[in-house]
């Protein structure tokens, strides 16, 4: 009985050190899930912008104080600057820039990096406006991830992979985008109480893109007409569809002789400084101004309202809930 009693405890003692063993290596048989969230920008090489995608990740790591919250950036030229500023740290981080932003990870990093970390259910989360051509880059690598299969069950990477949709929503039936976008509005209601004080029109400039429609905009726009009457708004975009020129028709049909400009965007970083409201020649402010208004540049990003950065919370709690993924 005790020489039974004995073989038993050794065997325990065998099993339980392999099993310290596995982990310890790094590359062994992931057993408990562990969760953390990536968030995936577009990113921003404007430091006083940056702030904007800081504030949204603040925002996701109180609503989930137990989970590592990881910033990525999808656009390859913004990390590349990001790079050569490392050159120059001590000065980039004396200025405030956080350290994750200045070392910024791509997102196939990301994952190994948390790999390593030995998290096993990742949700990555874009924090893109819509669904087009950064968010459809951004699904690939995700696939990628997820396509990964090992010969054994027990030595795949990750157990779960999530990804949320972006701010006004996504393509198809699951979520409807209609919905997104009316809780998008809803967090701008200061904008239209600005524009309605001082007898405005609001023109939001959004990025867009030259391979993807952007007819969101106009639905976006449609639907903040109906929603705030009282004020004409217009949305237009750098790439593709309605442009500028789009943007001059409207605002030549329109009484009043003032306009609020604001970027569509999650920062208000290069595009938001020099093609909105720089003195440039061909900037919207000065194109709006040869139309005789007066125009208010207002430089700040979404990212930097509270309940608009809560609406990737949401979406975050979706997605993890979709794939079976604990939130703590």
């Amino acid at each position: 009985m005790r020489k039974s009693f004995m073989v038993c405890l050794l065997a325990m003692f065998l099993m339980a050190s392999m099993s310290i063993q596995a982990l310890a290596s790094g590359g062994g048989q992931l057993t408990e899930s562990k969760t953390a969230i990536i968030l995936a920008s577009f990113g921003t090489t404007v430091p006083e912008a940056v702030s904007a995608i800081t504030n949204i990740q603040a925002k996701v790591k109180k609503a989930f104080p137990g989970v590592p919250v990881k910033v990525t950036f999808t656009s390859n030229i913004i990390r590349s600057v990001w790079k050569e500023r490392q050159a120059d740290a001590k000065t980039w981080l004396g200025k405030g820039i956080p350290e994750e932003i200045l070392y910024v990870r791509n997102i196939i990093a990301t994952f190994g990096d948390l790999r390593e970390e030995g998290y096993t259910d990742i949700i990555v989360q874009p924090t893109h406006m819509f669904f087009m051509e950064q968010s459809h880059d951004l699904t690939s690598y995700v696939n990628a991830m997820r396509s990964i299969r090992t010969m054994k069950q027990k030595w795949m990477p990750f157990h779960k992979i999530a990804m949320g949709r972006p701010a006004l929503g996504t393509v198809g039936p699951q979520y409807d985008y209609h919905e997104d976008v009316e809780k998008a509005i809803k967090t701008l209601a200061d904008d239209f109480a600005m524009a309605k004080k001082n007898k405005a029109t609001l023109v939001y400039m959004g990025h867009g893109n030259e391979h993807w429609s952007t007819g969101i905009y106009s639905e976006t726009a449609k639907a903040m007409r109906e929603m705030y009457p009282a004020v004409k708004t217009i949305i237009g975009s750098v790439e593709g569809y309605p442009s500028i020129d789009d943007v001059l028709k409207c605002l030549s049909r329109t009484k009043g002789d003032k306009v609020i400009l604001k970027p569509f965007m999650i920062v208000a970083g290069d595009h938001a400084t020099n093609d909105m409201a720089s003195e440039e020649d061909d900037s919207w402010k000065t194109l709006i101004e040869e139309q005789g208004l007066k125009v208010m540049p207002v430089l700040k990003g979404l990212g930097s309202n509270d309940a608009f950065a809560g609406i990737f919370v949401e979406h975050i709690r979706d997605a993890a809930k979709d794939a079976g993924i604990a939130l703590k």
